[in-house]
């Protein structure tokens, strides 16, 4: 992928969102931190990346776990400047557990501070190549997206990935009006000329229109029927808990579905499933798909 030399994608496994490094020359800024048992894992490639360099910013495209849970060890380790998005401040300087979506989804984040916030249209100077903040609501209705038009490179955070994008979580939860903020989100991204696309997760790419037909399809495909974004959704989201959890005891899924929330609210609201049966519909789906496998009694993350 040709990216100008400036800019370092440290492309992560789940859990972690990729971090992407941008030299300015005297020091460095990093976008977005990865997940919080990640953190050790992090600091050690971003010494690596950073090669004696200081690194001056922290940066956020949004401030689900995935991506900012790092983001307190970072700045332990580096003093550095640290900006997120404008919307999400209030839950970030609350630490509001039921907004940051921790304890109801079973994930966990270090509370951290932040200095200063970037709202959409405001412009960043990074490695030396100017950036403008654009809105990608959808999969967070506060995220950003960064766009280099000179440099045709668009930091596309949850809103595009080469094969889709993040959970559309508003929808989720009963709330209006997430798809139509993805598409707009889509659209926006379609209206760009871009060459390069770095996402969150996954490696760079540059075929920006194939990238955008899938995720049309899928959102058209959602639109048609919310319990596929549903069906989707609790895999995803088990899949994770998973990883973070390494392995659990076969019996020991019920109960742990039954203590997380985020499982419960989503079988009611599209599923329906008795307990038992979205217990059974977990296991056989992710099996299938090769994301999960049970070895004498355990559910292991594949």
């Amino acid at each position: 992928m040709n990216l100008p030399p400036q800019i370092q994608v440290l492309q992560r496994g789940w859990l972690s969102s990729n971090n992407i490094l941008i030299d300015n020359g005297d020091g460095c800024a990093t976008i977005d931190s990865g997940y919080v048992t990640h953190a050790a894992q992090t600091l050690l490639l971003l010494q690596h990346a950073l090669a004696g360099k200081p690194l001056q910013r922290l940066i956020n495209t949004h401030c689900h776990s995935d991506h900012m849970g790092g983001n307190a060890a970072v700045q332990r380790a580096y003093g550095c400047r640290t900006s997120i998005p404008l919307g999400e401040a209030p839950a970030i300087a609350a630490w509001d557990d039921a907004t940051l979506m921790l304890s109801y989804t079973g994930q966990s984040a270090e509370r951290f501070g932040f200095d200063d916030t970037i709202a959409a249209g405001d412009r960043l100077q990074l490695g030396g190549i100017e950036w403008e903040a654009l809105a990608a609501p959808g999969h967070d209705k506060h995220a950003l997206m960064f766009y280099a038009p000179a440099a045709r490179i668009l930091i596309s955070g949850d809103a595009l990935w080469e094969n889709g994008f993040g959970l559309i979580f508003q929808e989720l939860f009963g709330q209006a009006g997430g798809f139509a903020d993805t598409r707009a989100t889509l659209e926006a991204i379609a209206g760009l000329d871009i060459a390069t696309v770095i996402p969150g997760h996954g490696a760079p790419f540059d075929d920006v229109a194939r990238s955008l037909e899938i995720a049309f399809d899928r959102l058209d495909a959602y639109e048609r029927d919310p319990a596929r974004l549903a069906r989707h959704a609790v895999k995803v989201m088990l899949s994770f808990s998973l990883m973070i959890e390494g392995r659990m005891p076969l019996a020991d899924l019920q109960q742990f579905l039954a203590q997380r929330p985020i499982y419960g609210d989503i079988n009611g609201r599209f599923l329906n499933l008795s307990d038992a049966e979205l217990r059974e519909y977990l296991i056989r789906d992710l099996e299938r798909a090769g994301a999960l496998k049970i070895e004498n009694g355990w559910l292991l993350a594949a």
